[in-house]
Order: C-alpha cells, then sequence, then structure tokens
C-alpha cells in the first residue's frame, strides 16, 4: 500500500463525522457539566435561602455566567456557586425588552379551558363574545372600582370567582352571595348597594374552598386578579382603555 493509499485509509472513518455531528457530540460531553452546575447551585440555594423558597428550576440565564431560579412565577439570579442573589429585572439593550417581565409573564399564564368555570359567578353582557374571569373579595374596594367598569362593557362574558383573602367578614360574605338563588344579582348587589341577600341554612359553599385551593395553585394572593383568554393575567383595578385593549386581544381564534 502506497503512502497516499494509507493516508486514505486513516482519513476514511472521520468522512462521516459532520460539523452537525460534532455540534451533537459537543452537546452530548457538556450536558453532564452544566446538569452538575445547576444541581451545584441548587443544592446551595436550597440550603441557604428560607425553607419557603422553593427551588423549581435552574437554567442558564443570557448573560454568560449567570443563572435563572425559578421559584414558582418568581424569578432571580445568581452566581455559579450559589454564593450570591440578584433580584431584579434584567433588560436587553439592543431590543429595549425586559426579559424578566417577559420570562414572569410566560410562567405566569393559565390554561384558561382548564379553569373550573362551574365554581364561577357567570355574568354576560351582550353577546358574551370575549371572556375574563376575575378573582375577587367581596370587602376589596379595587374588586368593586373593577366591576362598575366591567359593567360598562359590551360583548363579555365574566366568570367571578369568589376569593375572600381579606378576613372571616368577607369569607361569610362570600357564602352568602354564593348561596343565594340569584348569584349574579346577589354580586352586583352586594358591589353596587352594599346589600347582602339572606342566608341560606344548609347551602353548600365548597366552590368557595376550592377556589382558596386553586388560587394557591397558581400564586393567587391578591384580588382582583384577572385573567383573559390567552391565559395572560393582572392584578389591581386596570384602567378602562386596559381592559377593553386586551379583552380584544385575547380573544383566542374560533
Amino acid at each position: 500500500m502506497t503512502h497516499q493509499h494509507r493516508a486514505r485509509a486513516l482519513s476514511a472513518p472521520h468522512r462521516w463525522i459532520t460539523p452537525t455531528l460534532m455540534i451533537a457530540i459537543g452537546a452530548g460531553l457538556f450536558a453532564p457539566a452544566a446538569q452538575a452546575q445547576e444541581t451545584q447551585i441548587r443544592k446551595a440555594l436550597a440550603a441557604r435561602l428560607p425553607p419557603a423558597v422553593t427551588i423549581d428550576e435552574v437554567s442558564p440565564s443570557p448573560i454568560a455566567g449567570l443563572y435563572e431560579v425559578r421559584s414558582g412565577t418568581s424569578v432571580f439570579y445568581t452566581d455559579p456557586r450559589g454564593d450570591y442573589v440578584i433580584r431584579g429585572d434584567m433588560l436587553d439593550t439592543r431590543t429595549h425588552a425586559n426579559l424578566t417581565e417577559a420570562r414572569v409573564a410566560k410562567l405566569s399564564k393559565i390554561d384558561f379551558s382548564s379553569l373550573p368555570l362551574q365554581d364561577a359567578i357567570v355574568s354576560v353582557r351582550g353577546q358574551g363574545t370575549r371572556k375574563l374571569v376575575v378573582f375577587a373579595d367581596p370587602d376589596c374596594p379595587y374588586c368593586k372600582q373593577l366591576e362598575a367598569m366591567l359593567q360598562e362593557r359590551n360583548d363579555v362574558t365574566v366568570y367571578t370567582f369568589l376569593l375572600p383573602v381579606l378576613g372571616s367578614g368577607s369569607l361569610d360574605k362570600a357564602k352568602a352571595i354564593w348561596c343565594a338563588q340569584d348569584k349574579g344579582g346577589a354580586w352586583e348587589t352586594w358591589m353596587r348597594d352594599g346589600k347582602l341577600p339572606a342566608a341560606t341554612p344548609g347551602c353548600d359553599a365548597g366552590a368557595i374552598e376550592r377556589t382558596l385551593g386553586l388560587a394557591k395553585k397558581y400564586g393567587i394572593r391578591a384580588t382582583p386578579t384577572l385573567v383573559f383568554e390567552d391565559g395572560s393575567r393582572t392584578g389591581g383595578a386596570p384602567t378602562a382603555v386596559f381592559l377593553e385593549r386586551k379583552l380584544t386581544e385575547a380573544v383566542l381564534p374560533k
């Protein structure tokens, strides 16, 4: 065999190593190292942060050497050893995008179709094409402000989940409203005029307990919290302009 033939024979086995395969091999080599790094961060933070802070996910951030840590729907950042924690927004100066805000918005999304709407008070205005879920407390002043704003909206179906988080008084009011024969009318009368329906002994108010569990699942701690049809959500009483825009933008294609 000539020197030229031997050179070809030696190089032949390497012909199948394409650039794509080299990338795949590189990714495979780095994957265990990345996983070990994330495990180290998770272990360090779990030992040093308060027990109430659960570490749900650790992943590299767009900044080299900085890791994103997810705890529920909250996001913060840490170094490769978990020695330091940074809370705040990460901004992309090229696009002017708030990366942290976008990430939290994505994490906070709720599958609208999965919500137990049978546990909500339903109010249909106009054709009711647009849909909105509201978590509201009977004693919440911002909920009353929102309710007045919703009364002026056309073509919307509002699903109100009674979420009494402001004390035992709001729980009693929520039960009285839920147990009324006309739940929607009782809710509107209370929010507008401050008048409760008569008590209904033996009424099953289990829906309120289920709503409290639902709020805990999705990290909803304040009222009002609004969930739009596309799964996006916002807290507090929005402006009329914002509400109208979101109701229109969030409609899913049929």
